[in-house]
C-alpha cells in the first residue's frame, strides 16, 4: 500500500512539473525533436518601448474595437453562433471561415488576460463558450454556416470546415492553458473526436478534402494538451492525404482551387517549391513542423527545410511579405489565388502580400526556430513583425489592410476589389487578417525567449521582464531595457538565477555586423557573428548585466539580379525596419514615381516621439525628376532634376495620414 502511494505521489509530482512547464503558445516542452522550447505564455511581459506600446494599444483599442465588430451586427460572427444555437433568429452572414475569425479574436483576448488578469475578459469568454457549445451539433460537428443553411457537411472543401476547426482547437488549448478551465476544450475535443470518426477510415469521397488546413496545428496542440495519440495520428493523416489522389476538376469550381493552389499536386515530402495560395501553404508547413516536433520523421524536416529556403530565398519581399500575386498560375499551370508565383517574380505595384500570409511566414519560422535553434528563423520572424505584419493595421489600431503592396501609385491604377485598398478599412468583409494580426501582437512576448537544453535564448528585443523556469526547474528572472528597434543598445540584467553555470544565447541579427557584447562592462569574446546566436556560459549571479550593441547603420538594399522589377532600385533599411517614401512628405503635386535616390544622399535618422505613434524617420537629399513623360514609351532625354530633402517613414506606418502614394524601392542615381 505504501509503495502504491509513493508511486501515486510521484505520478502527481511529475504531472505537475510537466504541466507547469507546458503553458507556451506552442505546447512543446515535452516534444522530443525541438531544440528551442516555448516559455509559458505569461512569463514575459513588455515593460517599455516599442512592443510595450503596441501591447497597450492591443489592450485599450485593438481588442475592444474588434470585439464591438464581431459581437455586433457589423461583424455578425457571434450572431452566427447564436442563430446556430437557437438563441436568435436570422441568416448566416460573413464568409465561410468567419467562425475561425471569432476563434482568433477569442485567442487574442486570452493572451490579454494572461497579462492583465482582468476577470471581465474571462466572464465574456465564458459567455461566448456557452453560446458556442449550444451551437455545436450533438455528434460534435460545428460550422455555423453549414448548420444554419442546412448545407451538406463536407460537400465542398471551400466551406473552410477544417480551417474553422483548426482555429477552434488552437484557441481552446490556449484557453485551457491560461485559465485551467475545460469548458472550451470540451467543445474542441468533441469536434476533434467527430473528425476522427469521419476521416480516420479514409473514405474515398473525402480523400482530397481540405483547403486551408489549420486543423493540423490545432490537432497537434490537442495531442500535446491531452496526450491522446489519436489527435496526432489524425494530424498526420491530413498531411499524408495531400498529393495522394489524382487531381481532377472540381464539380462546382472547375479548374479553380485545385492542384497546386491547395498543395495537392505533390506530396509534401516530395515538394521542391512552395506553390499555390500562400496562407494555405504556410499553415500547412507550420502544421507539418508541429508534427515533426512530435514524430521526428526525417522526410518531413528535409522537405520543410527545402520549402522554407524556397520561400525566403526566392519568393519573399524585403519586408518579409509573401504571396506575390492576387491571381496567377503555378509551375504546373494550375490557377492560383493570393499565392506564390515564379521565383524572383516580385512586382511592387501589384504585390499582393496578404497580411495573413505574412503572419503565417513568421509562424512557420517560429516553429523552424524551435526545431533547429538557428538565428536565421528569428531574423524572419522579426522582419515580418516590424514590417509586413504591422503594415496591416493602423497606428491607432482600428483600421486594416488586407493586401500589402510595396508601391502605390494613383496614376491610372485602381485595385477595384474588396481586399485591396489605398487606405485602411474599419471593417473588411473578408475579415481573416485583422484578428490574426491582433492575436499575433498580443502573443509576441511569448516569442521573445526560448528555453534551451542548458539555459535561455533571447530571440526578440524589447523592454520586458522575464520570469520563468529552466529545464532543470530552477527559476530565472531577467530584465531587458532597450529602445529597439530605434536604437541598437540592449541591456539584459539578471535579477535572479541558480548558482550553477548555464547558457544565455544572444541573437545577433543578420544585418547587425560589427555588434559587440559586454558582460558587466567587459568584452564577452570575439565569436560574435551576425546571423547567429552567441552563447554566453558562466556562473551567473544577481546583478550581472549583458550589454548588446548593434550598429544601426542606414543601408541601401538591392534585389537579386533576376528580380527585374527592382533593377537599379534600392530599398532603405535601418536595423530590422524597412522604410518607404510617401507623398505626404513630398512637395505638393509630386508623384511618388518621380523620386530618385542618389547613392550619396547623406541619409540621417531622427527619432520623433510624437509622430505616428513614436517612430524614427530617415531624411536625406533626394532628387525629383521634373521631365518624366507619361507616354507608354519615350525617347530618352537628359532629365531635369530638383534637389529636395525628403523624409522616409517606416513601411508599417504608411497610409496613416490620409490617401497617399508610397514606394519601398526607389530608383538609384549611381554617380
Amino acid at each position: 500500500m505504501i509503495k502504491k502511494r509513493i508511486i501515486f505521489i510521484a505520478f502527481v509530482f511529475l504531472t505537475f512539473v510537466s504541466f507547469s512547464q507546458t503553458q507556451g503558445i506552442i505546447n512543446n516542452a515535452n516534444s522530443k525533436h525541438v531544440k528551442f522550447k516555448s516559455i509559458n505564455i505569461e512569463d514575459c511581459q513588455w515593460t517599455n518601448g516599442f512592443w510595450a506600446d503596441k501591447f497597450k494599444t492591443v489592450e485599450r483599442i485593438m481588442i475592444p474595437y474588434m470585439g464591438e465588430l464581431l459581437t455586433g451586427d457589423v461583424g455578425h460572427a457571434l450572431n452566427n453562433f447564436k442563430i446556430a444555437a437557437g438563441l436568435k433568429e436570422g441568416e448566416h452572414k460573413g464568409t465561410d471561415w468567419h467562425d475561425g475569425d471569432f476563434y482568433k479574436y477569442m485567442e487574442a483576448c486570452m493572451y490579454l488576460y494572461a497579462q492583465n488578469k482582468d476577470e471581465k475578459i474571462l466572464k465574456e469568454l465564458d459567455n461566448y463558450i456557452t453560446i458556442i457549445a449550444k451551437a455545436q451539433a450533438e455528434d460534435g460537428y460545428l460550422q455555423t454556416q453549414v448548420q444554419i443553411t442546412n448545407i451538406k457537411r463536407f460537400s465542398h472543401r471551400q466551406r473552410h470546415e477544417m480551417y474553422n476547426a483548426g482555429h477552434l482547437f488552437t484557441s481552446a488549448c490556449i484557453h485551457n492553458r491560461i485559465t485551467g478551465k475545460t469548458n472550451f476544450l470540451d467543445v474542441a475535443l468533441k469536434h476533434a473526436d467527430f473528425l476522427y470518426k469521419v476521416f480516420m477510415p479514409q473514405p474515398k469521397a473525402l480523400a482530397r478534402f481540405g483547403f486551408n488546413q489549420t486543423q493540423i496545428m490545432g490537432l497537434v496542440e490537442l495531442y500535446r494538451t491531452t496526450k491522446k495519440k489519436k489527435y496526432l495520428e489524425l494530424a498526420e493523416l491530413f498531411i499524408n492525404m495531400r498529393g495522394k489522389s489524382k487531381v481532377i476538376a472540381d464539380k462546382t469550381t472547375g479548374f479553380k482551387n485545385i492542384g497546386d493552389m491547395v498543395q495537392e499536386r505533390t506530396p509534401l515530402r516530395k515538394a521542391e517549391t512552395a506553390e499555390g495560395h500562400a496562407v494555405l501553404a504556410l499553415y500547412f508547413y507550420a502544421g507539418a513542423a508541429d508534427v515533426y516536433a512530435e514524430t521526428g520523421e526525417q522526410a518531413l524536416i528535409v522537405a520543410l527545410d527545402r520549402l522554407w529556403n524556397d520561400v525566403v530565398d526566392k519568393k519573399m519581399y524585403v519586408t518579409g511579405a509573401v504571396g506575390q500575386t492576387h491571381h496567377g498560375v503555378s509551375r504546373h499551370k494550375d490557377m492560383i489565388h493570393e499565392g506564390f508565383t515564379t521565383e524572383y517574380m516580385m512586382p511592387n505595384l501589384t504585390a499582393y502580400n496578404e497580411t495573413c500570409a505574412n503572419i503565417c511566414n513568421s509562424m512557420f519560422s517560429y516553429r523552424m526556430l524551435g526545431l533547429h535553434g538557428e538565428s536565421k528563423y528569428a531574423d524572419i520572424m522579426e522582419l515580418v513583425l516590424f514590417n509586413s505584419a504591422l503594415s496591416g493595421i493602423s497606428v491607432e489600431g482600428k483600421d486594416y489592410f488586407y493586401a500589402n503592396p510595396l508601391r502605390v501609385s494613383h496614376d491610372g491604377y485602381d485595385p477595384g476589389n474588396d481586399t485591396e485598398f489605398d487606405v485602411r478599412q474599419p471593417y473588411i468583409p473578408c475579415f481573416c487578417c485583422p484578428p490574426n494580426l491582433v492575436r499575433t501582437i498580443a502573443k509576441v512576448s511569448g516569442w521573445a525567449y526560448s528555453l534551451t537544453e542548458n539555459g535561455i535564448a533571447v530571440n526578440l528585443y524589447g523592454g520586458n521582464k522575464l520570469s520563468t523556469k529552466l529545464f532543470d526547474g530552477s527559476k530565472i528572472e531577467l530584465e531587458q531595457v532597450t529602445q529597439y528597434p530605434w536604437e541598437g543598445k540592449v541591456d539584459i540584467t539578471v535579477k535572479s538565477c541558480k548558482k550553477e553555470s548555464f547558457d544565455v544565447l544572444i541573437r545577433i541579427p543578420d544585418w547587425a555586423h560589427g555588434s559587440t557584447i559586454l558582460v558587466n562592462g567587459k568584452e564577452a569574446g570575439d565569436n560574435i557573428k551576425a546571423g547567429t546566436f552567441t552563447t554566453l556560459n558562466r556562473k551567473w549571479k544577481k546583478g550581472d548585466v549583458i550589454s548588446l550593441n548593434m550598429p544601426m547603420d542606414i543601408k541601401l538594399l538591392e534585389g537579386h539580379a533576376l528580380i527585374e522589377e527592382v533593377r537599379n532600385q534600392a530599398a532603405v533599411k535601418r536595423g530590422p525596419v524597412v522604410y518607404c517614401v510617401e507623398t505626404p512628405d513630398l512637395p505638393k503635386g509630386t508623384d511618388v514615381l518621380d523620386v530618385y535616390l542618389p547613392l550619396k544622399s547623406n541619409l540621417k535618422a531622427t527619432y520623433k516621439p510624437d509622430f505616428l505613434g513614436g517612430i524614427t524617420t530617415i531624411s536625406g537629399d533626394l532628387k525629383l525628376r521634373k521631365s518624366n513623360k507619361q507616354s507608354m514609351y519615350n525617347e530618352i532625354t537628359k532629365p531635369t532634376w530638383e534637389n529636395v530633402n525628403i523624409q522616409l517613414v517606416p513601411y508599417f506606418s504608411w497610409a496613416n495620414r490620409g490617401v497617399s502614394e508610397m514606394s519601398v524601392f526607389i530608383p538609384v542615381i549611381w554617380d
